[in-house]
């Protein structure tokens, strides 16, 4: 019977309308999650893949990004709600969102710069020795040969933020901050368990679409599968 509550729950209309309706917090999560990304993404992806270009100082940026990944996510988010940045809404951020953002963006960073750093650095140096030797200068050889073998794992690392920060973002309403959270916790407030499951289902499979969506983007730009492909094509033909 608790399935069929659920189905219930999530095909009725009333349920996604009004600014307290699922249709909201859904916005506002997937907000939170493209702003918090993006911004980590921004800050952390040229240092991380410059560093990896010289092939120094990448200990300390992944040791200082990781900073967000030791502090708590929930630790920070009450900390900064509580404070100026957790007292008006957001836009349609929602109330507490700039706090929220502040912190799901300590959550994203270390994937991101983990990930750009060492995709760089996996690249194989014969190859960037051959780049060289064919007259290629640093930038040349970043642009060209190191940026594009290195993008699988960069976006490995994009795919790993995004997840993550979708799923954690739910912790905010535990601080009357947006999300989709909001619709656990009013169930439990209510004794809604049709509501509090229909709420973590709609959060587990927004997440498999979120991962499922990454990493056939992360197929896409890995440029040794397109050479495979080629490969294949020509073998055919042949």
């Amino acid at each position: 019977m608790i399935w069929a509550d659920v189905w219930a729950y999530l095909t009725d209309g009333a349920n996604w309308s009004g600014n307290q309706g699922m249709a909201v917090y859904l916005v506002q999560q997937l907000l939170l999650t493209a702003t918090s990304v993006a911004v980590a993404a921004v800050v952390g992806l040229p240092l991380a893949l410059w560093l990896g270009h010289l092939g120094r100082g990448g200990a300390l940026a992944i040791n200082i990004s990781n900073v967000g990944r030791a502090v708590p996510t929930f630790a920070v988010l009450v900390i900064l709600s509580v404070g100026p940045l957790g007292i008006d809404e957001l836009g349609p951020y929602g109330r507490a969102g700039l706090a929220t953002l502040a912190s799901l963006l300590l959550f994203a960073l270390p994937p991101i710069v983990t990930n750009a750093y060492v995709g760089m650095r996996e690249v194989d140096r014969d190859v960037v020795e051959s780049a060289r030797g064919m007259g290629m200068r640093g930038g040349e050889v970043f642009r060209r040969v190191e940026l594009p073998l290195s993008l699988p794992l960069v976006v490995t690392g994009m795919r790993l933020a995004v997840v993550q920060v979708w799923a954690t973002a739910t912790i905010a309403a535990l601080v009357a901050g947006p999300g989709l959270g909001n619709v656990v916790t009013q169930g439990f407030t209510s004794n809604d368990t049709a509501q509090v499951v229909a709420g973590a289902l709609l959060i587990a499979v927004i997440a498999v679409v979120l991962e499922g969506a990454m990493a056939g983007l992360e197929r896409l730009l890995d440029p040794r599968r397109a050479a495979r492909t080629a490969a294949r094509r020509d073998r055919a033909v042949t």
